[in-house]
């Protein structure tokens, strides 16, 4: 007999060098990356967004400049302001000017000037006078080098800043071309000074920009009142250094701790890759070798179902998988023998009979030869039909959804079926009460089928006149059916070979082909479907005498 296989077709079949090289960068990788950073840089970009902070400082910064620059006008309105004319207070320069010098002594970053009425700077504490006569103007200090990694962090930052929207960095403020936002710039004096005299209440707004060498400056400015009358303005400027100083060392921290979380994201991502992607990858080399059939049992790593998690859940399926399909291929190949084998006798049979009948002319041997091919013909209907019905019928019940199903009026239909249709000397059934709660989960059809091979296995080994006995009952979390019959019995080494397919165990005188040994097969792969269990013993009276079989069907309680 040829060897029956089943063969993949090749456009099913991965190449075989699918998984053959080992990516240290998976896919799955690269997306726990991705899925671990965008939070994180979302999160750096909040921190480093940091305008509501540096708007606090600088808030800050104003307040405590403004208080000085109060400071210097009610000192400046002291002692630099004339009292000849209480109506008309007028400033005196020469003791402006030292004493501007004296009150901004202690603020190395800061300048002060004092504006007369009309606009005219009559003080600066950063000009003084040197030998001869000579006028010697001292700028602000220069912004010291912050290094080059802080000031490409810086640009970087400013850069990113630059095309965010956000809401403006410095409180009030106005920069006007950089003409007009370098390091002398000053307001609208005669303005200032008109708004003051008409209003008291009136706060000259603080003035921010940045100038050219990245330089931050906060300018207020206060007027200098004496009797009511503004006599001039006091203008404080100062290098707001610490406030860069301070959003930096904010940034540097924000950046090393955002480089910690990094390397902790990648550490973590790798490691998620080594226990989830690459065990997944080796299943899939797994599942590979089976499906180009280089192992039946060992191919899914013992390490991986030793796991005890979903990765070994997964591996330990697909072994029971490849376990059930090879199991189910190794049967199928077993029961195309087993049909070729059975279905060769009766052909044979045919075969040898039309062989004769072609050469003998006697009619009565003529009609004998036929009857014989018209049995061996109605025992391949038989043996094909049954055939037919193993076949379907685990892709029947695998589509088929189990129901609850009471036994009991199934049990006393067939009894009233029996005794409809049954001759005199037919077996009868008797059907004990049921006991407990007979429902069970299956499928209707099919377990009417099991009954009804039993009875009717029942009947055939019965003696004439004799009696079968039906039963259910609760015992536990299954159903318990019973079939006895006052047959012969089973030889004891044929229990399990009884449920073998083309087994045939059949009673004295009665004559052969009549079954196709498919029947009891048939039940027990149905009962296994259902998840229950069908068995076979020996019935014995007190003396320990065989009296008879008895068919036992398990099936789980609804």
């Amino acid at each position: 007999m040829p060897d029956i296989g089943i063969a993949l077709p090749s456009a099913l079949k991965p190449p075989s060098d699918k998984f053959a090289r080992q990516r240290w960068l998976s896919p799955l990788l690269v997306r726990v990356l991705l899925v671990n950073l965008v939070p994180l840089a979302l999160l750096l970009a909040a921190l480093m967004y940091l305008d509501g902070f540096q708007n606090g400082l600088l808030q800050a910064e104003v307040s405590t400049l403004r208080e000085q620059a109060r400071i210097y006008a009610g000192a400046l309105s002291e002692s630099a302001v004339s009292d000849e004319d209480p109506e008309h207070p007028k400033l005196i320069a020469e003791r402006a000017r030292p004493l501007l010098r004296r009150l901004t002594e202690p603020l190395p970053n800061a300048q002060a000037k004092l504006f007369a009425p009309d606009g005219q700077v009559v003080a600066d504490s950063r000009v003084r006078e040197g030998a001869a006569g000579a006028v010697i103007s001292e700028p602000l200090p220069p912004v010291e080098d912050r290094g080059a990694v802080l000031g490409v962090i810086g640009r970087i930052y400013d850069g990113i800043l630059s095309v965010l929207p956000h809401a403006p960095q410095e409180p009030s403020l106005n920069i006007e071309p950089s003409a007009a936002a370098g390091p002398d710039w000053q307001p609208d004096v005669k303005e200032e000074v008109r708004l003051t005299g008409s209003n008291q209440s009136h706060e000259i707004p603080p003035y921010i920009r940045r100038i050219a060498d990245n330089r931050l400056l906060v300018t207020v400015a206060e007027p200098v009142a004496r009797n009511r009358h503004t006599v001039g303005i006091v203008q404080l400027t100062r290098d707001a250094r610490e406030v860069d100083d301070s959003i930096q060392a904010v940034r540097i921290s924000i950046l090393g701790l955002f480089g910690l979380a990094l390397c902790l994201t990648v550490l973590l991502s790798w490691y998620m890759s080594l226990t989830i992607a690459r065990p997944i990858l080796r299943l899939a080399r797994a599942a590979e070798r089976m499906r180009e059939g280089q192992g039946r049992s060992g191919t899914v790593p013992a390490n991986l179902l030793a796991r005890n998690d979903e990765i070994g859940e997964l591996a330990g399926a697909l072994s029971e998988s490849a376990r059930a399909l090879w199991g189910r291929m190794d049967a199928i190949e077993r029961f195309a023998a087993d049909v070729a084998h059975e279905i060769k006798n009766p052909l044979s049979s045919i075969h040898s009979a039309i062989e004769t009948l072609r050469r003998i002319e006697d009619p009565v041997k003529q009609r004998r030869l036929t009857a014989i091919i018209a049995e061996d013909v109605g025992r391949l209907d038989r043996l094909i039909s049954d055939i037919s019905d193993a076949s379907r019928v685990d892709a029947e019940l695998s589509r088929a959804a189990v129901e609850p199903i009471d036994v009991a009026p199934i049990l006393a239909l067939l009894v009233e079926i029996n005794e409809t249709t049954k001759d005199d000397e037919d077996p009868g059934i008797d059907l004990a009460p049921c006991e407990g709660n007979t429902v069970v989960l299956a499928v209707e059809g099919r377990l009417v089928q099991v009954l009804r091979n039993l009875i009717a296995n029942a009947q055939s080994f019965s003696p004439v006149g004799g009696r079968i006995g039906l039963r259910a009952r609760e015992t536990g979390a299954v159903v318990e059916i019973s079939v006895e019959d006052q047959g012969l019995g089973i030889p004891e080494g044929r229990l399990e070979n009884i449920f073998d397919r083309f087994y045939s165990e059949r009673p004295q005188g009665e004559r052969f082909g009549q079954h196709s040994g498919l029947g009891l097969s048939i039940s027990r792969q149905i009962v296994e479907a259902l998840k229950g269990r069908i068995s076979a013993e020996n019935r014995r009276d007190e003396a320990g005498h065989v009296i008879g079989a008895r068919f036992v069907v398990r099936l789980p309680k609804a």
